[in-house]
């Protein structure tokens, strides 16, 4: 979607300024239209209709058989034509409540089968919404090659979803104690022309603010507030210590209307064992998702109507105490604050070319790597820089002698290959401590297992084994994922002084797009899913 400049971009649906017709067309055009059935289907039961029928006619059949023969016994006698009559009336009936009884049982299961179809192959339904969805193509041999999903194994949680508060953390905050405090109009921020959208620039009018002090009992009472500076000392262990931490989510505006999330529990649950690694207090997830909810319900004009755009979600604990020394803090900040973005890679570029110079490494076994602390990203800016200086989009961080692969810039890095025995394997880095365990990563891995089309390994590979398979011809497909780039394909990878080409894009249809497709249609409402928390 492109606006003119100077003008008021429309995707801003709440706005007072947009009037009642922009809101009863943006209705129009998020209304879901009826689920569509695939010609197969229809073409299936008109064939089994039609032997219905003939069923129904082989009753007739039958009736004009007894006509006559009533005709010729009548003439012989009447009393035997009269009873041959009852006798034919009695078969027409029987013959032909028979074929409609057996019509309409097979509609009820054919109704069924069909609805088996559309939950266990997960299809994508016709809605015609501005022209951006297909119809799904069903394409069945026999009922036993469904992929069940009930058949596949479950996969354990990257990370700990519950975690049990230290006795010293003391009372937790409640949404139910949540107070508002809207933003004047001279504090309302101007909205930026979608075209113009560039990841983190751009902030919504208002921020969650919750704050926490041992002294006074554990966590303070949320309050949504106008969005401002924060007053912090200058001795605050955030400045001096790094004791911070935050989480990366969005909000999409569905096909529908409707705002969701993109499963936040996750994100709590990863907060708070990074919180627990960090020395910061711990809290409860499902109230925090509740009080953002509130938030960007309150900032819902800032979520973009275009599926190339989002809300970003920045929640962030810090540790305030004014205090000198290597410490835990005894008091602390959660804040979130919104910023509308687009796509986090310019659209319309290729793939993404690598810069892997085994020299500079980001995390080691033992540290903090697998947590979404600031000082895993500061010291990368530089290898970053120096990244582009040599062309290149994004560092591939490696590790060790043998040259692992472990993120690519700030994402997890998947390679799609061909054994030598033909088959295909999906394989990423495993959850060793040098990687951050992303929810992008571990719902490719999940929705993979549900395919069930290729094997899925979390293992370490390097970069001499993707050397030899781009040689052999069995590289297949790299790329990177991650909630702000969802997933991005990656071309080449500058190492050791050579370039490696990695064909990717080259394929009909690549592994990456079809999750990229997959992951987005739960975001925004086109396939329903339980990873999409709707917000009421």
């Amino acid at each position: 979607m492109a606006f003119a400049k100077g003008t008021a971009p429309v995707w801003y649906g709440n706005n007072a300024a947009d009037g009642e017709d922009g809101g009863a067309l943006e209705k129009k055009q998020n209304t879901p239209q009826r689920p569509c059935l695939c010609k197969w289907q229809y073409s299936a039961v008109s064939a089994d209709w039609e032997r219905w029928r003939n069923w129904g006619r082989g009753g007739e059949m039958f009736a004009d058989m007894g006509q006559r023969k009533r005709k010729k016994g009548a003439e012989e006698c009447g009393k035997r034509g009269v009873a041959r009559d009852d006798a034919a009336s009695r078969n027409r009936k029987t013959y032909a409540m028979g074929a409609q009884n057996n019509l309409i049982r097979y509609v009820q299961n054919q109704h069924k089968f069909i609805q088996q179809l559309l939950v266990q192959s997960q299809v994508r339904l016709c809605s015609g919404h501005g022209g951006m969805q297909q119809q799904a193509q069903l394409r069945v041999d026999e009922e036993d090659s469904f992929p069940k999903v009930a058949e596949v194994a479950p996969i354990a949680a990257p990370f700990p979803m519950t975690l049990e508060h230290a006795a010293d953390v003391g009372e937790q905050f409640k949404y139910s104690d949540l107070s508002v405090r809207l933003a004047a109009p001279h504090q309302l921020n101007p909205k930026p022309d979608v075209d113009d959208l560039a990841f983190g620039k751009y902030f919504t009018d208002h921020m969650l603010r919750v704050p926490y002090h041992r002294r006074l009992g554990g966590w303070q009472k949320p309050e949504i507030t106008p969005m401002e500076n924060l007053n912090l000392h200058p001795a605050a262990k955030v400045f001096h210590y790094a004791i911070e931490l935050f989480e990366g989510m969005k909000a999409y505006r569905g096909y529908d209307g409707k705002i969701r999330f993109f499963r936040p529990d996750m994100n709590m649950a990863r907060m708070n064992v990074t919180a627990y690694r960090s020395g910061l207090p711990t809290f409860e997830g499902e109230e925090l998702i509740k009080a953002m909810a509130r938030l960007v319900m309150i900032d819902s004009e800032w979520v973009p109507h275009t599926e190339s755009a989002s809300l970003y979600i920045r929640p962030t604990l810090i540790g305030i105490e004014p205090t000198l020394g290597v410490a835990s803090s005894d008091s602390a900040l959660l804040y979130t604050i919104l910023s509308p973005v687009g796509p986090y890679f310019k659209p319309g570029s290729s793939g993404l070319k690598l810069y892997a110079e085994p020299k500079y490494t980001r995390a080691w076994p033992g540290g903090v790597g697998d947590r979404k602390v600031g000082s895993n990203y500061g010291p990368t800016i530089h290898v970053q820089r120096e990244a582009l200086r040599n062309g290149c989009h994004q560092v591939l961080w490696l590790y060790g002698d043998d040259h692992q692969l472990t993120e690519v810039g700030v994402m997890n890095i998947f390679m799609l290959y061909m054994k030598e025995n033909g088959e295909r394997e999906l394989l990423t880095p495993p959850l060793d401590g040098l990687i951050l365990p992303g929810i992008t990563r571990d719902s490719i891995i999940r929705l993979c297992h549900q395919w069930g089309e290729f094997s899925i390994k979390e293992q370490k590979f390097t970069m001499p084994l993707v050397k030899k398979l781009a040689k052999e011809g069995r590289l297949l497909e790299m790329f990177g994922a991650g909630t702000a780039a969802v997933i991005s394909p990656i071309e080449h990878i500058a190492y050791m002084g050579e370039e490696i080409f990695v064909p990717t894009e080259t394929h009909d249809n690549p592994l990456y797009r079809r999750l990229y497709n997959t992951l987005t249609d739960i975001q925004y409402g086109k396939l329903d899913h339980p990873w999409a928390y709707v917000i009421d």
